[in-house]
């Protein structure tokens, strides 16, 4: 799916994605724009990351992606813009490209190598793309932000940031659990996904590193929830 086959009857299409969400309740009690706001950012996020998530081709994924970028290009040179999901999100919401390419950018990220067990130099990056960059815009579809300020101020800036990281870290601590009951592996920064291994020494070593980095990766994101309460 790119932004140019959701177009007609945007919102309704972009609240029939939103209501698979878990924050879905959270989103509809916004007022009618903001709401409107989330739900494109929600169906943009989603459409993505099941490119992202997909196991085919990875040129094709990447093809694929590249299609969003140039969807967004289009977008903010006003060409489809009133037939776009995002047609009715606040002014300042529309005027912030660089916020959805970082999405892309990380989602490009796991169609380009399946990243295994990740230094935390990558790992934060990828957290900073995929969820930061998320609440970045979140916050001023929230309300929480001037939509004509130019940036962040630095209450809404370090919501986003300790935010984002603290729930994409809980997403792998998740993720990681179901795959180790189910006798998988660490893989993906963003799924950690069961591989399959060649051996079963290869399988009992990719997972003795799994438990290894979750203490880690638990406490950081204890830390990045209650940064995110005090911001």
């Amino acid at each position: 799916m790119t932004m140019q086959t959701i177009t007609e009857n945007a919102p309704l299409q972009t609240q029939t994605v939103a209501v698979k969400s878990s924050f879905y309740l959270a989103m509809r009690i916004l007022e009618p724009a903001r709401r409107d706001a989330m739900y494109a950012i929600y169906t943009f996020c989603r459409a993505v990351d099941d490119i992202a998530d997909d196991e085919g081709d990875r040129a094709m994924r990447r093809d694929a992606l590249d299609d969003w970028r140039r969807d967004l290009d289009e977008l903010y040179a006003g060409r489809i813009l009133p037939r776009t999901p995002f047609s009715r999100t606040p002014s300042a919401l529309q005027s912030r490209p660089r916020r959805f390419q970082a999405v892309i950018d990380g989602m490009m990220m796991d169609v380009e190598e399946d990243i295994c067990a990740p230094e935390w130099e990558k790992l934060e990056l990828y957290c900073d793309r995929v969820a930061s960059a998320v609440g970045r815009l979140s916050v001023r579809a929230f309300g929480l932000v001037d939509d004509n300020g130019p940036e962040l101020s630095t209450g809404p800036k370090l919501l986003a940031y300790h935010l984002g990281r603290a729930l994409q870290l809980t997403n792998i601590l998740r993720d990681l659990d179901e795959d180790a009951r189910a006798g998988g592996s660490i893989c993906r920064a963003r799924r950690w996904r069961k591989l399959a291994s060649p051996t079963r020494a290869a399988r009992r070593a990719r997972e003795s590193e799994a438990r290894r980095r979750l203490p880690p990766v638990m406490q950081r994101a204890r830390e990045h929830f209650e940064q995110s309460i005090s911001s």
